[in-house]
């Protein structure tokens, strides 16, 4: 009767074993990261202080896009990615929803420059997140200046 009762456990024991084992090789979702095209500012720009940068991009995701955020921040030496304490320094964050869409065209215009802002090298970045939380990141080199707005075409 023991042999019996350990037969009938490895049993039980094998099969849970190999459901297991299959149920966490099977796909867990959508695991793609959304696509970003940021169209401007370009790499390297210059942007006016005082003025509003136009920011055009597109982004898309292969099942649904979530949002996308828009940071500006000092490019200072050995910074991490975290607000400055310098007060005259620019920093911008804000959120947009893409809920319900799979792709979206940006072209806004509602990034204000305040005059006092230091001029200076910053870092241009934008987040998109998809439905399913999968994010991708994109970093561009800008530059805030009182001389206005030039196109570095190397």
């Amino acid at each position: 009767m023991k042999t019996k009762n350990n037969f009938l456990f490895l049993v039980i024991f094998s099969v849970i074993t190999f459901f297991s084992l299959f149920a966490s090789c099977h796909d867990d979702g959508d695991t793609t990261k959304p696509e970003i095209d940021l169209i401007e500012p370009e790499e390297d720009a210059v942007l006016q202080i005082g003025d509003d940068v136009h920011f055009e991009m597109e982004v898309s995701d292969n099942e649904m896009l979530s949002s996308y955020k828009v940071e500006i921040h000092p490019n200072l030496d050995g910074h991490t990615h975290s607000r400055t304490t310098r007060t005259t320094d620019f920093y911008f964050e804000e959120t947009w929803s893409l809920a319900g869409k799979k792709n979206a065209y940006i072209d806004h215009h509602e990034i204000d420059i305040p005059e006092g802002a230091t001029p200076g090298h910053y870092h241009l970045m934008v987040y998109c997140t998809d439905a399913a939380g999968n994010e991708a990141i994109l970093t561009r080199d800008i530059e805030l200046s009182h001389e206005g707005e030039e196109h570095h075409d190397e």
